[in-house]
């Protein structure tokens, strides 16, 4: 290697420099290995819950691709004030699912949509203003609500790992078989696989599971057929229906995936960067997260956001060229034009989505915990995360006692664990005084 080809090199450690595209591919492919399963599991799971078709969820996996390969670029790159210019891989957001699972098939799934263009749109404008507000989202509410986020999303993935709530064969051997061996295979491919290739376990524990499905007769092809060669997602698929308590549910859930982004992006200036967040990045972070949600809407599709997985693999990694990382933008939408990837991974069984996202979901429930003590265990905080977790888990676990509150405030906390951590943590974080050193 020349040394101008070891300078081009390097430069994939500094956010800005030329690297030769063959070098970076494979680094922009790393990153959308990292998150491919995560950006297409919330979908797969709210559209089994909202009842939608094969045909459907194809559909929208094909969408989510290039609108997370288009909202990467727009967070490397900004749109005027739109966009952190920092190295965010951005993907359909987990945070939602909890809350689409109930609203979904209470008021359809256009009304979903109509709730995230407005909570998209909401979210993207109070980002403009974030420098005002962003204080009051202390780091110990924020390690609350993720913590929140994994614990709401354990019994999403037990359904999925039993069949998926309302599938003939739900808790049937079969499902228990092949929940159990994704599950081993991506345990037994993190504690074998070295350096990056711990990265891969999700994909791995997938294939694996996907084979044995093949086996035993239970994946369904129905998906494919008429597939196209080439397409681009249809603006509108589905009319947007505008109801109230949808909105309103869906908006609280902005507001707490704001915090997530707060997080996110604070973690990884403060990790790789080493330095803190502006309040320009935090701005632009948080209007790209509504502002292009509101455009996957348009197209049909679910909210995205910043992939907390991606973070982690830049700090360990220390690749934050944007160049670099935008060549995995540029694979996702290029999966997404191609329908036939959509269509493949729409006959994926849910039983062995549900062996895959159990362990995320038990990793996100560890990350909170972790970000919990970065924060420090004094008594001000350990009152905010046991007191707003106590509360958020305990009540919506017993949802009759929110039985005297009207329809509205019994759609949007009675079984939303994550909305009542939020509103609690911020209040206490609100009126306990602060502790004197």
């Amino acid at each position: 290697m020349t040394k101008q080809e070891n300078s081009s090199l390097s430069n994939i450690y500094t956010l800005d420099g030329k690297v030769p595209l063959a070098k970076a591919v494979p680094f922009g492919l790393q990153h959308v290995l990292a998150m491919f399963v995560a950006n297409i599991a919330p979908i797969m799971i709210v559209a089994g819950a909202c009842g939608l078709s094969a045909q459907d969820v194809a559909q929208l996996i094909q969408t989510a691709m290039i609108v997370a390969g288009i909202g990467t670029l727009i967070q490397l790159f900004a749109v005027w004030k739109i966009g952190s210019r920092l190295p965010i891989v951005m993907g359909i957001s987990f945070t939602f699912v909890s809350v689409f699972c109930y609203v979904g098939p209470q008021y359809g799934y256009e009304a979903l949509i109509g709730a995230i263009i407005v909570g998209g749109i909401i979210e993207g404008l109070l980002g403009f203003f974030a420098k005002y507000w962003r204080r009051i989202i202390s780091p110990i509410v924020a390690a609350s609500v993720v913590t929140a986020i994994g614990f709401s999303l354990l019994s999403v993935g037990a359904n999925s790992f039993a069949g998926g709530v309302g599938s003939a064969d739900f808790g049937s051997w079969q499902n228990w078989v092949l929940g159990t061996a994704t599950l081993i295979s991506c345990i037994a491919f993190n504690l074998l696989a070295k350096g990056h290739y711990k990265q891969l376990s999700v994909l791995f524990g997938l294939v694996v599971g996907y084979l044995i499905a093949l086996g035993l007769g239970m994946v369904d092809f129905s998906a494919l057929e008429g597939v196209k060669v080439l397409s681009v997602p249809r603006l509108l698929p589905y009319k947007p229906v505008f109801h109230l308590n949808a909105i309103i549910s869906v908006v609280m859930i902005f507001l707490v995936s704001a915090t997530e982004t707060i997080g996110d992006t604070s973690a990884l200036t403060a990790t790789v960067l080493h330095r803190e967040t502006t309040d320009e990045e935090i701005s632009g972070s948080l209007a790209c997260d509504g502002f292009v949600s509101a455009l996957s809407a348009l197209f049909g599709c679910l909210p995205i956001t910043s992939f907390s997985q991606n973070i982690g693999l830049l700090a360990m990694t220390k690749v934050i060229n944007r160049r670099t990382i935008a060549t995995g933008a540029g694979i996702m939408i290029l999966a997404g034009i191609f329908p036939a990837v959509g269509s493949i991974l729409a006959t994926l069984p849910e039983a062995v989505l549900g062996g895959c996202t159990i362990m995320m979901f038990g990793n996100i429930v560890i990350s909170g915990v972790q970000m919990i003590g970065d924060c420090g265990f004094t008594h001000r905080n350990i009152t905010i995360a046991a007191l707003s977790l106590s509360i958020g888990i305990g009540f919506t676990q017993v949802p009759e006692m929110f039985v005297i509150f009207p329809d509205l405030i019994r759609t949007i906390f009675a079984e939303n664990c994550v909305a009542v951590v939020f509103l609690v943590a911020i209040f206490l974080n609100l009126v306990m005084p602060k502790e004197t050193k």
